[in-house]
């Protein structure tokens, strides 16, 4: 179907996707890794991100999985991939925040303004588009071959597809903590009018998950 999707984005109760002061060592800002309390430890998460055993069950879980399923292609913005700014150094050794085993396992296309060759590790190709987020859809579409196209984030790559009326479907997962301040997933951004539908709500263990649709689908 070639949908454009949003899964098991975090937020917290008052909006925000990510702490303030992001870095290498604070890569979701500063608190922004208890927004995903909820995501980290279930199984899905532990096998296919760390290579790991166990992990917790149930709708968390679930949820979990199915952000995987049927996806063709992923769109990352740079903060995604890279803790760096500016033009990528020339000797850049940096492969992406997992190691040498990314969980994603198709093409991924990270959005910057800046060149680098794209580059493969384990069943994943990343790629580096520098004309803007349409171009980065009209490849991921090619190359998903008709399954989904993921959008991962962060928060200002989901706003402006949602400001340009590219994404279809979104799963929200809604954690039981206050920022205060960070970066606000829904600045400027009007739900209503860009087409979306009152969300189907499920709650879990750890978070309130809550998808919401365009009126098309």
């Amino acid at each position: 179907m070639n949908r454009v999707r949003v899964n098991c984005f975090s937020i917290s109760l008052d909006g925000f996707g990510a702490g303030p002061s992001q870095s290498l060592e604070n890569p979701l800002g500063e608190r922004g890794t208890e927004l995903h309390n909820w995501f980290f430890p279930t199984k899905t998460i532990q096998k296919s991100v760390f290579g790991r055993d166990g992990g917790t069950e149930g709708v968390d879980d679930r949820m979990a999985a199915r952000s995987f399923e049927d996806v063709g292609a992923w769109i990352l913005g740079r903060n995604m991939f890279a803790p760096s700014r500016g033009p990528w150094p020339v000797d850049d050794a940096w492969k992406g925040w997992w190691g040498d085993t990314p969980p994603y396992h198709c093409d991924v296309f990270v959005l910057t303004h800046h060149p680098r060759p794209s580059f493969a590790l384990a069943h994943t190709t990343f790629h580096f588009v520098t004309d803007g987020i349409e171009a980065a859809l009209t490849r991921a579409k090619a190359s998903a071959k008709g399954k989904d196209v993921r959008i991962c984030g962060g928060a200002s790559t989901i706003r402006q597809y949602l400001q340009a009326g590219l994404i279809d479907e979104m799963h929200l997962a809604v954690s039981p903590v206050l920022l205060g301040r960070g970066e606000h997933l829904f600045s400027g951004i009007d739900l209503g009018a860009l087409g979306f539908k009152p969300p189907e709500m499920i709650q879990g263990e750890g978070a309130t998950h809550y998808i919401l649709s365009r009126s098309a689908y």
